[in-house]
């Protein structure tokens, strides 16, 4: 399928009622799953998500409410462990991780809870559950680790996925709060990011920069 017919898709959303929605969602998943390369297939993924976090807010009725809610954590916490298995059965596949900056982004905004109990958003309450956000970013920590070791210097793939999982974590140390990206990367071991960096052949300056950047801090 190609790019337009995905972006017809998208403007379709919209338009296309909440059971639509989650028909969509559930499957389109076997194509994203066979079709790890395809950024667009993922997008529309995004933009199904999207369309159900709004309609989460629109929603009046508080039973109603609680129980799509409480769906609606369910959908991301599988979204998210889906995602992160196919990060680790497809190496070096750019659109997992870029889809991976939306989940995280949409988890820490919606649903994370720090640990002095400082709530997200409403949808927090609403479920009367929380992720606890310590939890989510060592989870992180320990996701970028597990890709960071290049086997093979000749295969190419493992040196993407290397870099795009230092760039991940980076990216999400200024996505959060100044105190807790601080924290985060406190918890990134000395020179690790520098050690990657030099394996790394070929290296831009955008990925320099960010490279310059957490050294600085």
């Amino acid at each position: 399928m190609n790019y337009r017919a995905w972006n017809h898709r998208c403007w379709l959303v919209s338009y296309m009622s909440l059971d639509q929605v989650l028909h969509e969602f559930k499957k389109s998943q076997d194509w994203a799953g066979l079709h790890v390369a395809d950024n667009s297939c993922f997008h529309y993924r995004t933009r199904l998500m999207l369309r159900m976090l709004e309609d989460s807010c629109h929603r009046q009725d508080s039973i109603a409410c609680f129980s799509y809610c409480a769906e609606l954590y369910e959908v991301w916490k599988e979204e998210l462990n889906w995602n992160e298995m196919l990060i680790k059965r497809y190496i070096g596949r750019e659109a997992l991780w870029l889809h991976r900056r939306f989940l995280s982004i949409c988890w820490i905004n919606h649903f994370a809870r720090t640990s002095t109990g400082d709530v997200s958003c409403h949808i927090d309450h609403k479920i009367g559950r929380h992720c606890n956000f310590d939890m989510f970013m060592n989870n992180e920590l320990q996701l970028f680790r597990s890709c960071t070791t290049i086997v093979d210097d000749d295969f190419e793939d493992y040196q993407a996925q290397a870099t795009y999982s230092a760039i991940y974590i980076l990216w999400l140390t200024k996505q959060i709060s100044p105190r807790f990206g601080f924290e985060l990367q406190k918890k990134l071991r000395a020179g690790e990011l520098e050690i990657l960096l030099s394996k790394v052949s070929e290296k831009t300056s955008v990925w320099d920069f960010l490279g310059v950047e957490c050294g600085s801090k």
